[in-house]
């Protein structure tokens, strides 16, 4: 955990920027207006250094909480058009609804499917208890 020592603001003010900034699609600026929106009175500068510290160990954090899918696989494939051409969307969805992995590939055959499920397990410590497919 980075040391908050020597800054003049609560560290929940700074979590609060660092993540507004690396969550949301906004600039330092936007994010110094929607603090000043807030009450908080803290320049853009101020932000962007405090990214610059602290971003790479939120974003440490952040990885490191993601939960582990469920035991519960569905697997489906879609037909679909890209500029007039037919291509085959491959999705894996988790019991809770968590997309696992999705692939757009141009044929539907076995080792298509042999493809997804190798970058679908790609990394992995385990297997699922049981996959569902509607094939």
């Amino acid at each position: 955990m980075p040391s908050y020592k020597s800054h003049r603001y609560p560290v929940e003010i700074i979590n609060h920027c660092v993540w507004l900034y690396f969550r949301f699609p906004l600039s330092f600026r936007e994010v110094e207006e929607l603090m000043l929106e807030r009450g908080v009175v803290v320049s853009y500068e101020t932000i962007r250094r405090w990214c610059a510290k602290f971003g790479q160990a939120y974003a440490n954090q952040l990885r490191r909480r993601r939960a582990q899918p469920g035991d519960k696989w569905h697997l489906d494939e879609v037909f679909i058009r890209i500029n007039g051409r037919q291509h085959y969307l491959w999705r894996a969805v988790d019991q809770h609804g968590t997309v696992l992995d999705v692939l757009v590939q141009s044929h539907r055959n076995g080792n298509a499917a042999k493809r997804f499920f190798r970058k679908l397990l790609k990394g992995l410590h385990y297997v699922p208890r049981v996959i569902v497919t509607d094939i």
